[in-house]
């Protein structure tokens, strides 16, 4: 359920895709913050600034989150981002360990403002294979023992 306080933090998310458009970047902004509302980190979109596809917000404060919190404080933190994250961030979400996103545009709302934005090409895909030689990495690592290939 969204509060009154996640909705003003929200409106700072979109403040910073704002700021972003004004910079010449993409328009998201993500923050995070601490369960009383203190904001602990901020970002906004820098993909075309740094000729960089993965330096979304929520990528950069996942990847922060991981670096600076320890998983006990980074579960009771919410992320509020302008836009609903993307699959690849959010992935880094839940590998951060970050308890909560809250967003103002859901993927189809922001497909629907621009079509653009949903017309990503899929990547063929091939496997498995090689699993007696990639397992061994993985078992070495972290010492168990794969009792099947599936």
């Amino acid at each position: 359920m969204i509060t009154p306080a996640d909705e003003a933090l929200l409106r700072r998310a979109v403040a910073l895709a704002a700021r972003a458009v004004d910079l010449g970047d993409a328009p998201y902004g993500s923050l995070l913050a601490a369960p009383d509302g203190t904001v602990l980190a901020e970002a906004h979109n820098t993909v075309r600034r740094d000729d960089d596809i993965t330096a979304h917000p929520e990528l950069k404060l996942a990847r922060w989150a991981a670096r600076e919190l320890d998983a006990e404080a980074a579960a009771r933190t919410t992320m509020y981002t302008s836009c609903q994250p993307c699959g690849m961030c959010a992935g880094a979400l839940v590998r951060s360990g970050l308890g909560r996103v809250v967003f103002a545009l859901s993927t189809a709302q922001l497909v629907a403002l621009n079509p653009a934005s949903g017309a990503w090409p899929t990547v063929a895909e091939d496997g498995p294979a090689l699993f007696a030689e990639a397992r061994v990495p993985i078992e070495t690592h972290y010492g168990g023992q794969a009792v099947s290939s599936a």
